[in-house]
């Protein structure tokens, strides 16, 4: 069909308009008085299209949806009714209404109307494609865009404020949690659904992933979050497996919800925001990674321990896929080469008499030029662990004040000596970062009074600010570790009463594992004549205890 001819279309369609109105409102529109509503603005544009004598033939209505987004359902559909041909004339109360993307509004306006033989109106700018008095729109639209530019800044700004101050914003309370009926920006526990998250914790920290948990609250009849947001009202949408199975579907829970929550710190008392990035015209474009995001803690009651979620957030990390055969090492997760830091490995010999031992990733990929074997026997590490965990859980049950002797030896005394040692290291090094301070002012002045001269400025300078930013990295390290270290005795008394569980255990399973062992690192040495020595650090969660045990050549 040949572009859209105005003096045909005024003898054409002058009695014959097939209108379609189309109004828009959303929250960054601010528009104030009568004429804002869904409601108004279809009034205003029947009564006008009335007096004009012209037919509407459908009203497009779209709330809630921003004018950047040319993806708005009803947009859409009035715009295969202009393709279809079933209307000639399209009009809104302004400019605005149809968009606020400058590009596609003014494609719309200036080249799919005209193309399809519609008139367009915008009532209350003026503007009718059919007269020759629409120079303004282009700058309409521009001025439209940059509105919205204005507005999403604004919203983003009180976003980000909020995010630092810790409160929440967003429009469903997480699973586990509602909102405090005194403060929207405030979590409080969900008494129902929060025992539903602590079970999820338990079974990810006992050695379990997603798809386990997933399995194991499916056959528990335990519903998922969308249904309990639907019961209450909060939500209406329905799950692609309560679509497939309407009987069932309620209680199959997606993999990536389960690892959400894993990760979600929210579950620690945190506030984590700004996890996304943001484009104005076209929405969120990315997700950031974890340690990008705004984390605030302490901003309401926690389900979970932080020790513990910290304690899994490493497990997730390091977690190993199953084998072969669908079945998960039993040190999966846990053992690591103390050379090269990637994981052990579980395989089988080929030998004679066939067992199955663990040897360094790294060998295993690129051989003994990047890292030696670090062989371990499974039944041997397997009957080191077992002795390690009955040893401490034994004199932790049957002799508690030799106990809190030996673990003060372990850890308070060793950690007082470390203590001692880093706060005077700390001290030194603040006061030499101060001493540079100095230099570097006294410096300038030299230079500035001619008493140096450029080569040297620039020579000193150089090797005082480079001692400077080592002193610093080195004093935020060393600050760190102190605080771990003053942490690490308050958690001797909470190790204590754990480990005493285990006295009697006959063997090891996944669950015992993930709950007592943080990890496993394997040390090779050789001597000179080729003499291999394998030795064996245990790390338990609630306090990292290097016990190393001598397993021979």
């Amino acid at each position: 069909m040949n572009r859209f001819d105005y003096e045909t279309a005024k003898k054409t369609f002058a009695d014959n308009y097939r209108a379609a109105i189309y109004c828009r409102l959303s929250k960054d529109d601010d528009l104030k008085g009568e004429s804002a509503s869904i409601a108004n603005q279809r009034d205003m544009l029947e009564k006008y299209c009335r007096k004009q004598g012209w037919e509407v033939v459908s009203v497009y209505q779209d709330d809630g949806y921003t004018g950047l987004n040319m993806e708005r359902p009803s947009l859409k559909r009035m715009l295969k009714a202009v393709e279809q041909r079933q209307v000639n004339l399209v009009i809104t109360k302004d400019l605005s209404r149809l968009g606020r993307n400058y590009l596609q509004t003014g494609y719309l306006t200036e080249d799919f109307f005209p193309r399809n033989g519609v008139r367009y109106i915008a009532m209350n700018d003026g503007i009718d494609t059919l007269l020759d008095n629409n120079d303004i729109a282009p700058f309409k639209n521009i001025l439209n865009e940059l509105y919205s530019k204005d507005i999403s800044k604004k919203v983003h700004s009180s976003y980000l404020l909020k995010a630092q101050k810790g409160q929440f914003t967003g429009s469903v309370a997480p699973f586990g949690y509602k909102k405090d009926p005194d403060n929207k920006n405030h979590l409080i526990i969900d008494e129902e659904t929060s025992p539903i998250i602590k079970q999820i914790f338990d079974y990810a920290l006992e050695g379990h992933g997603p798809n386990y948990i997933r399995r194991m609250l499916e056959e528990e009849k335990i519903p998922c979050p969308a249904w309990w947001n639907r019961k209450r009202g909060l939500r209406k949408v329905y799950t692609k497996w309560e679509k497939k199975d309407p009987e069932n579907g309620s209680f199959m829970w997606d993999f990536s919800v389960i690892k959400e929550i894993l990760m979600n710190p929210v579950y620690i008392g945190a506030i984590a925001s700004q996890k996304v990035y943001y484009n104005f015209k076209i929405g969120v474009i990315g997700d950031k990674k974890p340690n990008e995001w705004i984390v605030v803690e302490g901003c309401h009651e926690p389900i979970i321990d932080k020790n513990s979620f910290n304690i899994l957030q490493e497990k997730l990390k390091s977690r190993q896929r199953p084998r072969q055969n669908g079945k998960i090492s039993l040190f999966a997760g846990l053992i690591k080469c103390g050379e090269c830091g990637k994981a052990l490995v579980i395989c089988t010999t080929h030998d004679k008499n066939p067992k199955k031992i663990y040897a360094c990733k790294t060998y295993n990929s690129f051989g003994k030029k990047h890292c030696t074997q670090h062989r371990i026997d499974f039944d041997t590490l397997y009957s080191l662990v077992l002795n390690k965990i009955r040893e401490c859980a034994k004199a932790a049950l049957y002799d508690k004040e030799n106990t809190a002797e030996k673990l003060s030896a372990i850890c308070e005394s060793g950690q007082k000596t470390g203590r001692e040692s880093l706060e005077k290291s700390l001290s030194k090094d603040k006061e030499r970062v101060k001493v540079l301070e100095k230099m570097i002012v006294k410096l300038y002045e030299d230079m500035v009074e001619g008493r140096i001269n450029d080569q040297n400025f620039n020579l000193i300078l150089g090797k005082t600010q480079k001692e400077q930013e080592e002193l610093k990295a080195k004093i935020d390290k060393n600050s760190k570790l102190l605080s771990d270290k003053k942490q690490l005795v308050h958690d001797i008394e909470k190790w204590k009463s754990i480990i005493q569980e285990y006295a009697d255990i006959t063997e090891l399973d996944a669950a015992i594992l993930n709950r007592l062992i943080k990890e496993i690192i394997v040390h090779e040495k050789i001597d000179d004549d080729k003499t291999k020595h394998i030795s064996i650090e245990i790390h338990f969660n609630l306090k990292p205890i290097p016990e190393v045990e001598q397993v021979g050549n």
